[in-house]
Parts: C-alpha cells; sequence; structure tokens
C-alpha cells in the first residue's frame, strides 16, 4: 500500500513541480491540477500521509499551499516521533520547557514547529549518558530506553589517593571500554554528583574544581562535546519539572537541594549527613542481627532492605499490625522479616530510633521550604511546593506518601496548600533518564553542549562554575 501511494505521490509532485517551474518558483495555488487527488477528503488525506512516513509526508509539502499547512500539523509529526517509541510527553517537555540555555523558557506546543523538531531532532547525534550517582553509576547510550551497565562512582572509583584527573581518566576510560566506544564517536552527558550543597566559598570552588576536571579529561580523550549538568536538576527534568526541591538520598548523605527554572539554588540548600542508604542498610543489618537472623554479607542485607522494607503510613499504628514477609536472596535462601520491614524506613522521620542526632527528613523540607519564602526568588512561591524524590532509598514503597503527610502537619496551613511529593520518576535511574531528555531534543548540541574550542575560551575568561 505505501508502494503505491509513494508512486502516486511522485507523479504529483513531478506534476506539480514542472507546473510551477513554468509559471513561478512559488507554491501552486490551492487547487493545482491534481486531478482525482483534489477530491480526497482531508481526513482520508492524514491517515494516506501518516502511511506514507515523515520523509515522503514532509515531500507532499510542495505540492500546494493547503497540502503544506495539512502536512505541517503538530498532530501529524507528534504521531511520527511517538511512532519511533519516543515517549510524548517527555518530548513535549524538552521541547517546549528546555530549548535555552542557562535560563529556561516556555514555548506553548501552538507556537512550536513540531515538523521542524522533528527534522532537527533527527540530525542529533547520539549520546553516552553517564551518571555518577553517589553510590554506583549508572551509563549507556542515549539511544536505548535504559542504562546498560554499572559501576563505582567516580568519587569512588580507583586509588582514592591518586589526583583527581588520573583517577577521572581511568574512570572515562574504563566506561568507554566496557562500552566498546571510542572516545570520539559521540557527545557525552554527565550528571555532576549532589556534593557540597552548600553555598560558601570552599564548596564552590570544589564544584568548579570538580566540574573543570571532568571537561578537561573527557577533551584530553577526544570526545567532541560534553554536556555537564548537576544531578537533582536532571532528576527534576524527568519528573517534567524545572522547578522544584529535589530530595536526593544518597550512599552517606541525603541532599535537600531547591532548584528554580533549572538553577540550583545552593544559598538555601540542606544537607543531613549520615542519613542515607549506607545508614539504612547498618541499621537493618542491627535489627536482623537482634533477631539472631544470619546472613553472608551487607550486599545480602541490601538486597533486602530492597525487597521486603517500606514507609509505614502510620508508625505507631504500623507496630500494631501483622507485617510479617519473606524473600528470596540467591545463595542464600529465604529470609523472614516482621517488624524490621518499616523500622528500618522510618529512620528517616525519627534519626533517633537509628542513634542519629540531626533533622528528620520532613523537617530538612520544611526548613527548606522556609528559606526559599525567605529567599523571594520570585513573586509565585508555589514553585518550591513540588518535592521530587531521588536516589535508590527513595524507592521504598510509601516513601513520598509519608512526606507529603508529614509536610502538611507541621507546616501552617497557607504552606501546606498544593505540596505534592512525587515519588522517584524512572526509580534509581532518574537522573539518566533525565540526561536522556536533554540529549535528544532539537537543540542539544547548539545550546546544552560545550566544545573543546568553547571549553578553552571558557577557561580563559575564567567562566566555569
Amino acid at each position: 500500500m505505501a508502494v503505491v501511494l509513494r508512486k502516486v505521490l511522485g507523479s504529483v509532485l513531478h506534476r506539480s513541480g514542472s507546473s510551477s517551474s513554468r509559471h513561478s518558483p512559488e507554491l501552486p495555488e490551492d487547487h493545482p491540477p491534481l486531478g482525482d487527488l483534489n477530491l480526497i477528503p482531508t481526513d482520508v488525506l492524514v491517515q494516506i500521509l501518516l502511511l506514507l512516513g515523515p520523509r515522503d509526508a514532509a515531500r507532499t509539502s510542495s505540492v500546494c499551499k493547503s497540502w503544506r499547512a495539512l502536512v505541517s500539523d503538530n498532530a501529524i509529526w507528534l504521531y511520527f516521533i511517538m511512532s519511533e517509541q519516543e515517549p510524548w510527553d517527555a518530548l513535549v517537555f524538552a521541547e517546549t520547557h528546555l530549548r535555552e540555555v542557562p535560563r529556561l523558557c516556555f514555548v506553548p506546543p501552538s507556537q512550536l514547529s513540531f515538523m521542524n523538531v522533528y527534522s532537527k531532532r533527527a540530525m542529533v547525534p547520539g549520546s553516552i549518558i553517564i551518571d555518577g550517582g553517589s553510590g554506583y553509576c549508572k551509563y549507556g547510550r542515549s539511544k536505548y530506553c535504559f542504562p546498560t551497565g554499572r559501576c563505582a562512582t567516580f568519587l569512588e572509583f580507583g586509588n582514592l589517593e591518586s589526583p583527581m584527573h588520573a583517577r577521572l581518566h581511568y574512570f572515562f576510560t574504563t566506561i568507554f571500554s566496557r562500552m566498546q566506544v571510542k572516545a570520539s564517536s559521540q557527545p557525552v552527558v554527565v550528571s555532576l554528583p549532589i556534593c557540597y550543597v552548600d553555598d560558601t566559598e570552599s564548596a564552590r570552588a570544589s564544584r568548579k574544581q570538580l566540574k573543570e576536571a571532568i571537561y578537561s579529561v573527557l577533551f584530553d580523550m577526544n570526545v567532541p562535546a560534553v554536556c555537564a549538568i548537576d544531578q537533582a536538576v536532571l532528576a527534576l527534568f524527568s519528573a517534567r519539572r524545572t522547578s522544584g526541591i529535589v530530595v536526593n538520598i544518597g550512599f552517606h548523605v541525603t541532599s535537600v537541594v531547591p532548584i528554580l527554572e533549572g538553577i540550583v539554588r545552593h544559598d538555601i540548600g540542606i544537607e543531613i549527613v549520615g542519613q542515607g542508604a549506607l545508614k539504612l542498610t547498618a541499621f537493618l543489618r542491627e535489627l536482623m542481627q537482634q533477631r539472631n537472623i544470619n546472613f553472608e554479607s551487607l550486599y545480602t542485607v541490601r538486597t533486602i532492605k530492597e525487597k521486603l522494607c517500606y514507609v509505614a503510613a502510620d508508625y505507631e499504628a504500623e507496630l500494631q499490625n501483622d507485617t510479617e514477609a519473606s524473600c528470596e536472596v540467591v545463595g542464600e535462601g529465604w529470609f523472614t522479616l516482621s517488624k524490621e520491614r518499616f523500622k528500618t524506613g522510618e529512620i528517616l522521620f525519627q534519626p533517633h530510633i537509628g542513634g542519629l542526632r540531626t533533622l528528620g527528613l520532613h523537617r530538612a523540607v520544611a526548613l527548606c521550604m522556609d528559606h526559599c519564602l525567605a529567599a523571594e526568588a520570585t513573586p509565585d512561591n508555589r514553585w518550591f511546593k513540588t518535592v521530587v524524590l531521588a536516589g535508590g532509598t527513595s524507592c521504598l514503597p510509601g516513601l513520598s506518601e509519608r512526606l507529603e503527610k508529614e509536610l502538611c502537619k507541621i507546616l501552617p496551613a497557607s504552606m501546606s496548600k498544593g505540596i505534592e511529593v512525587i515519588p522517584p520518576p524512572c526509580g534509581t535511574d532518574s537522573a539518566w533518564y533525565g540526561a536522556k531528555i536533554v540529549s535528544s531534543m532539537s537543540t542539544f548540541m547548539d545550546s546544552w553542549c560545550v566544545t573543546k574550542k568553547q571549553f578553552r575560551q571558557m577557561m580563559r575568561r575564567n567562566m566555569i562554575w
């Protein structure tokens, strides 16, 4: 069917092209001599265009003005994009909110030509995405639906006593080797780890030093272009937001990161040191030892935590319930937990249970919201009422609902109204998916990437931040 349609299209283009060449270089009038094709109803013509595919559909825009208007319809090109398994909401978010950097802007879909977007996206090269993470790194190709490999994060990779430049070079070389790709073949998107969240002079210097080192190492390896974005910002993008508070429960530290229009507000962020995935795993180990449950390694405990643990909606009420459940760990057999299942996650809200003297998660987020309100960053104070969870531990069932409930309890009514806590949009890989959204949009190479020449110019002007 499509072959026949292409032959008909070819003859139509030949006739309209020869006719227009005899008279004027402009498009033919609305009713050129197309014979019976003039009688085709619009809805049928749309179906024909969808059958032809994007390349041949675009060619029909040269037949006449009315066909050009029809072919340019956004719905047709959104169909073509979605047929290539691109999540339509991610695409629309990227092309309407992330087109310009560093200032993000909103472009209504009605003012955006998805025909042009499709053609530009088709020319965007595939990228290598490297999400540094806090517990482990995820990497893979942007054209794939998920990361294809994992390894230690570059903050803990190799000999920790070696200079940062040498460790980063070993880290990136290992990833390129495992992926069996040449460093010079594709752009690289790197997520910058959430570290030094405060706004002190030493923290700013550390962030700048790390970013410069990443650019320098990758360009020394002949990577054609680099895009380095904060991990928290990418996690926010994966939730289709450009402003909000990202709560990243990392390996050692939980970071509460306010982000306004894609820019991290380090001056009002909060860090909870010692409250992270490692502490929860260690606490579960203690609880299991108290019940004389034998296990071989901390990896076993972490696996049990991921399979059985959750956050109680009401801790006191849950203590009265039967919560026993079992899971199997390959090579070690079956394990059964009861109240340990929800006691483990409870230290996020009641840190003293685990021997920690620090803020509970809900109080840290509430304090950050107070900082956002006091900063008067924008007249609209709704931007920080969206809270996005990130990190492996944030995938615990019930965490988002419990955090939202606790925030509504301790915040004034005027502040608590409209609060929304969003669970990790893509699980443990949220930052990786945020990088995938950025790397596939039409303006990626022009607006988001830095080339080696641009990097050297920025270094001369001291513009790397």
